[in-house]
Parts: structure tokens; sequence; C-alpha cells
């Protein structure tokens, strides 16, 4: 969830026909001229099957003294003509040379230094992109530019070189970086480049999911649920994520049409049927979902007995529910359970999944869309960090 231009650089005179570079020679220069010293230098998948597999996881020459007579020209050199020495070259003004070449130095220095700025900026006030790549599932397809999203949280805030997104020696299990629950990845939802980070793209069918080994979420118990999203499909049910491979699902997060229109949704399970009498939902209708990078957040007060659903920070609404019911089976992203089918294939890209065992407020969901959530809470699980 980062991306900058490089700085404006200084150009240098070309190097002497077969000199190799720019630099001070290592011996004194010979009549036929001298050079100019250049600056610091210039930056799987698992095999579809029947089932799912998830898995849990020298020193300076004297000055030089004008020679009598013509000398062979050293690699780095120039010949320059002298008004006193016909086709001689003066003597350099090493202290001068020694001059530009340390201002060129600074000037160098102090545009990677309002680069880096210009980076750290970028990553406090909004630095998470989506680089979407592949069947047109970007903003505009393969060529298209960055798209900007919501900055990432303190605790985000991890060296790039640093941060892998899945196990070691497994491309498909992507790594829990708060807890020890991997999530294995279905053949058609594939990690791809997000800026120096990482994503997850769905093709949006019927291979397009990833589950852990065991359930995430006490359903019992309050929590939180979040993600980054970006929906590329024009269409029908698209899930974030959900709980259980039962009959029927605990809890979905995701994308519905809601009268006639795409709208996310929050939806949990009251009892083992699955019928309509049994689901409370929560949705945020009048949005622009397709190809709109959105954070998505859903919780549920264990206290207080109702769930809420956070767009951008913002709250959808909110109902009461009766208990959760706790339906078998492990974490699910990028498909949901109804009546024994999987449905909501996920189609375009998700990064930044986390669990809380808590029921976020609306004042830290506003937070944690802005990046100042602070240090607590920590979330339980997390994947896909940026």
């Amino acid at each position: 969830m980062t991306d900058g231009t490089n700085p404006p650089s200084s150009p240098q005179p070309e190097p002497a026909h077969g000199s190799g570079g720019y630099g001070f020679p290592p011996g004194p220069p010979a009549q036929t001229g001298y050079g100019y010293p250049s600056g610091d230098g210039g930056y799987g998948y698992p095999q579809s099957g029947q089932q799912p597999n998830p898995y849990q996881q020298d020193a300076q020459g004297q000055p030089w003294q004008p020679a009598p007579a013509p000398a062979p020209a050293q690699p780095g050199f120039t010949l320059l003509a002298g008004p006193d020495i016909p086709g001689a070259s003066e003597q350099p003004d090493w202290e001068a040379m020694a001059d530009r070449s340390e201002a060129a130095r600074r000037k160098k220095k102090r545009w990677t230094l309002v680069g880096g700025v210009t980076v750290l900026a970028l990553l406090a006030g909004g630095g998470t992109f989506f680089l979407l790549a592949g069947g047109g599932d970007g903003p505009e397809g393969t060529n298209a530019q960055p798209s900007a999203s919501a900055s990432p949280e303190p605790e985000d805030s991890k060296s790039p070189a640093a941060y892998t997104a899945t196990v070691a020696g497994d491309d498909t299990l992507l790594r829990d970086s708060y807890g020890s629950m991997g999530i294995r990845l279905g053949p058609d939802l594939k990690v791809g480049p997000l800026g120096k980070r990482f994503q997850v793209v769905g093709k949006g069918n019927a291979n397009s999911w990833g589950q852990s080994a065991e359930p995430v979420v006490d359903v019992s118990k309050s929590f939180t649920i979040t993600a980054r999203a970006y929906s590329s499909a024009t269409k029908g049910s698209r899930i974030v994520m959900s709980q259980g491979d039962g009959e029927s699902f605990s809890f979905e997060l995701g994308v519905n049409e809601v009268n006639g229109k795409q709208a996310w949704i929050f939806r949990v399970q009251t009892g083992d049927k699955g019928a309509a009498a049994t689901t409370k939902t929560v949705a945020a209708e009048g949005l622009t979902i397709l190809k709109t990078p959105t954070l998505v957040m859903a919780t549920y007060d264990a206290e207080k007995k109702n769930i809420a659903l956070y767009v951008d920070g913002k709250k959808a609404g909110e109902t009461e529910v009766p208990a959760i019911w706790q339906a078998p089976g492990p974490l699910q992203i990028g498909r949901s359970k109804h009546h024994n089918i999987w449905t909501g294939p996920w189609q375009g890209a998700l990064h930044n999944i986390k669990i809380y065992n808590a029921a976020f407020s609306a004042e830290q969901a506003a937070a944690y869309k802005e990046g100042k959530l602070g240090p607590a809470p920590k979330p339980a699980h997390a994947w896909l960090l940026t």
C-alpha cells in the first residue's frame, strides 16, 4: 500500500573517445588536456484439484609542468589549445575543478534528500497504490497508472525489502504477519505487485479463492475485519472475505446487488439454514464500486449485539443482531458458501487484510482510514500488508 519519481540529474560532459569514462587520471595530465571528475554513481501456485489444500504455516601525483614536446594523449583527456604553446594545454586549474566537482556532488545530494522527503511524505499522506496487472483488472488495464488508496497504518510501515507476502519456499501460502495462520491460494487468486509490496488478484471464477487451515474469527466475541479492495466486476456478488465451508457462511463482507445496483454489504448468519429470515445485512448503497480503490471494514460488538459497516472510514450503517451462528470451517478470501454452493468469486485486487479481536468504534474506523489509529489495538491476524 510508496512510489516516487527519480529527481532530475545534472548532465555530465561526454568522455573522450576511448577513455572509458570520466574522472581524474591516476598520474599527471598530458599536454593534450584534462577531464572533469564525475559525480557520485548513478538505482506458483497449487495444482487445481477437487478440494482446496490449505496449510498453516593513489596517491595524488605531483603538479604538472609543461613538457618541451607534445606527448600522446592519455585516456580521459581532451585536447585544448593554449595561447602561448600552440597545440598544448595550459596548466589546469585543479582547485577550481575540485570546487565544481564538490558543488555538483552537493547538488546531487540535495536532490537525493529532497526525493527521500517526498517519498516519506507520500508514505505518511497516502502512499499506497494499486498496481494491477493482467486481464484489464487495473484502473485502465495493464498500462494503467497507479491509483492512490488510503495511507497505511503505523504498524505497517516496515522496510519494503524486509517484507514478504508468502511463506519462505511456498509462493501459494500467504504469510500471517501477526499470527500463525497462513492462507492457501487457489489457482486463480495470485500474488501480484503493489509498488514494492504485494496484493492478490482474482479472475472472478471458481478458482479465485484463498482459505486458512482453521477458523480465524471467533464470532461469539467482538471482532473487526477489514481489507483494501479494488473490484473490476460490473455485476453480481463479489466477496472479499467470509468464514465457513459447510452449508452456509457465518459472515461475509463484499459486494452484492441491492435494489438492482451494486453495493458494499456486511452480512451475518444467525441460523444454520441460511434462509433469508436468519440473516442480517448492512449495506452501503449509492457508492461507486467499479474500479474504485476502497477501504471496507465490518464490526461485530458482542456486548451491544450489533453489526456495523464502514466504507473509507465512514459508517454506512448498523443494525442489531442476535448471536451470530458459528459456521464450521475456515476463513475464506474471495468467496462465500451459500446453501452448499460457493458463490461471490472475487474479481480484482485485495490487500491489507486484517482481523482484530475487538469491535472498532466510529472514531477508530475513521482514524484507521487516515493512518492515525496508533499502536493499539494490534491485529490478531494480517496478510498482504503495505
